[in-house]
């Protein structure tokens, strides 16, 4: 049986190539907002991060109808450090809308994301966006896109989907790119024609998977997922079981029932299957658990999430300053803090220490975990961090593997040079060299993960701003041996107190300092970057020592270069082994892990005699 009143659909695409912006348009022509309704852009981008830097890091749930048809749609990040939102939704949907950017074409994360869809056998219709873009080119897109599906091993109802080409942000989609732009009713018609509609059975035993968790700190846990079979009605005695935890067989009763209409939840006494919904009142539920009736308690599958490649420590702040600035600052803050996240990240883990002060935290990539950290700091947590490890593993001959991605570099001709000289210091291999959209050089490497971390920064530099850069896992391979990375030495605070002109002018001699005139500083803490190697101490805390002999220069003001400032993620790259990031809410600093000068030196010594 057909629910023909109903079609699920995902929305998947590279960053920034306009899916949100297509959902909104979306939204606002299937007459969600009233004609007078002031709509943020990008609305379904409801995180302070996500629309600070126009990107999309949980996936959405929203619902429109058009035509007396239900269409429930899931926006999905679109960076690879978030993929494992992509992975897990797609199993609420039958179908896909894959959106190309005509004037980039498809992408790493194209290729990624189209690949899960491929492998779940889902319906896919592609749309060519920014049509009306300088330099778009929608009929090369479209051949490009039919090339990446055939190299997917794409079935013949993938490789005969539709096309439909769109302005999202002209709110417009036409069937062919020389049609007269009107509106948005051909995506909504071939969403209708082309997404097959859920099959079930209403009289069959109830099952619902869970592929998502929202939290909110007066209901709890709320399951969001879709009917596969049969009804699921409010205040329901049903099961609970996992196709990855055979012995997990639990009672539970379904509190609130909830189903999506625009941006909000609805509340609703059953719902049928086909249907996406978000349930309340189950204490204990995780992602890609099986709500079931007592009468079929057979697991849906569902499949594993990728693992995390990256990790780092995140400890109490024991600097001088620790507990000026933060809320939460003690170690239980942080351990309920962290396994609080697991609720909702299905791709992180954390794990206790034999420090009790002391957790490793594993992600996707350096933006998952720095996504978590400026979410944490935003809340008042004060704490440290050390510097990001991969993670390694050993084979069955008891050898290394680490993780690889494959990075698509693409720069203007004169900086090629320079970037496959960097990139091949750090152990990456040219895999293939071609010419780019606008004039630029497409550069593909395989490279360690490792030997990306603390890279971002150089490449902006090196590329004046002007090179795009994106990298995918691609799987483990054998340890490709030492790589070095930071080759200058660090600034480091003499003494503890406040930074004076005095003190700053005769240090910014040595490299560029990170801290301005009144900031305070503790000894053992990095306040700047020197050209050397080794790390050089200096006092910006010194005062000019007052005589009564004056010169003709006394009343000449110091001139100060003013300090670099640096990001969260800068920061997190150029921190070393043997530094730590303090992050607080109003301060990010760079110390060194051991504050005591000579308890330093002997453990530098120490270090080199085990090299």
């Amino acid at each position: 049986m057909k629910r023909e009143d109903i079609r699920n659909v995902a929305i998947i695409a590279h960053v920034d190539h306009g899916k949100t912006t297509l959902v909104d348009e979306l939204l606002k022509q299937s007459g969600v907002f009233r004609e007078n309704q002031e709509v943020a852009e990008r609305v379904m981008d409801s995180g302070d991060i996500e629309r600070e830097r126009g990107i999309t890091i949980l996936s959405k749930n929203t619902a429109v109808f058009y035509k007396g048809v239900k269409i429930n749609i899931v926006d999905t990040p679109g960076h690879a450090d978030f993929g494992g939102e992509v992975e897990r939704v797609l199993k609420m949907v039958d179908g896909v809308i894959l959106v190309v950017d005509a004037f980039e074409g498809p992408m790493p994360q194209t290729k990624f994301v189209l690949r899960k869809a491929l492998e779940l056998d889902l319906a896919v219709v592609v749309c060519v966006n920014k049509v009306d873009r300088p330099g778009a080119r929608p009929r090369e897109v479209e051949d490009e896109t039919l090339e990446l599906l055939m190299d997917l091993d794409a079935g013949e109802k993938q490789l005969d989907c539709p096309f439909v080409f769109a302005s999202a942000k002209s709110g417009y989609a036409v069937l062919d790119p020389d049609d007269e732009p009107k509106n948005m009713e051909p995506l909504f018609e071939t969403i209708i024609s082309s997404i097959p509609a859920p099959e079930g059975e209403t009289d069959a035993p109830a099952k619902l998977l869970i592929s998502t968790i929202d939290y909110n700190e007066y209901v709890g846990r709320i399951g969001v997922g879709k009917v596969e079979t049969g009804k699921i009605k409010s205040n329901q005695e049903l099961i609970l079981v996992n196709a990855h935890d055979l012995d997990k067989k639990q009672k539970v009763k379904i509190g609130r029932l909830y189903e999506y209409e625009g941006l909000n939840k609805k509340e609703v006494t059953e719902a049928s299957f086909g249907s996406i919904v978000a349930v309340s009142g189950i204490a204990d539920l995780h992602i890609g658990d099986t709500i079931c009736d007592p009468a079929d308690t057979e697991p849906i599958p569902f499949q594993k999430i990728s693992e995390p490649t990256l990790s780092m420590y995140f400890m109490v702040n024991d600097s001088p300053l620790a507990g000026q600035e933060g809320k939460f600052v003690t170690s239980r803050h942080l351990r309920d803090r962290l396994f609080r996240e697991l609720n909702t990240d299905v791709s992180l883990r954390v794990e206790e220490t034999e420090n009790t002060d002391s957790f490793k935290v594993s992600g996707r990539g350096e933006l998952h975990l720095s996504v978590l950290i400026e979410n944490m700091r935003r809340e008042g947590y004060e704490f440290a961090v050390s510097r990001p490890h991969v993670l390694t593993k050993t084979d069955e001959r008891n050898r290394t593997l680490e993780p690889m991605e494959l990075v698509y570099v693409d720069v203007p001709e004169e900086f090629a040079g320079n970037v496959i000289q960097k990139l091949s210091s750090r152990k990456g291999e040219l895999a293939g060299m071609g010419s780019a959209n606008g004039g630029y050089t497409r550069l593909e490497f395989r490279i360690p993960s490792r030997g990306l971390i603390g890279y971002r920064g150089e490449f902006m530099t090196d590329t004046k701003g002007n090179g795009i850069m994106n990298t995918i896992f691609d799987g483990y391979e054998l340890y490709k041996g030492p790589i070095s990375f930071r080759k200058s030495g660090s600034l480091i605070a003499f003494e503890s107190g406040e930074t004076l002109t005095y003190g700053l002018f005769n240090a910014q001699e040595r490299g560029d300092l990170f801290v301005g005139p009144g900031e305070k500083v503790y000894a053992g803490m990095v306040i700047g970057q020197t050209g050397k190697s080794e790390d050089i101490e200096v006092n910006v805390c010194k005062a000019k020592h007052l005589t009564n002999t004056r010169s003709s220069a006394a009343d000449d003001a110091l001139r100060l270069i003013p300090p670099v400032i640096m990001s969260l993620e800068q920061s997190m790259d150029f921190i070393d082994d043997d530094e730590l990031l303090e992050v607080t809410p109003t301060h990010l600093r760079i110390r060194k892990k051991i504050l005591d000068p000579t308890l330093r030196k002997r453990d530098l010594i120490r270090r080199n005699q085990e090299l």
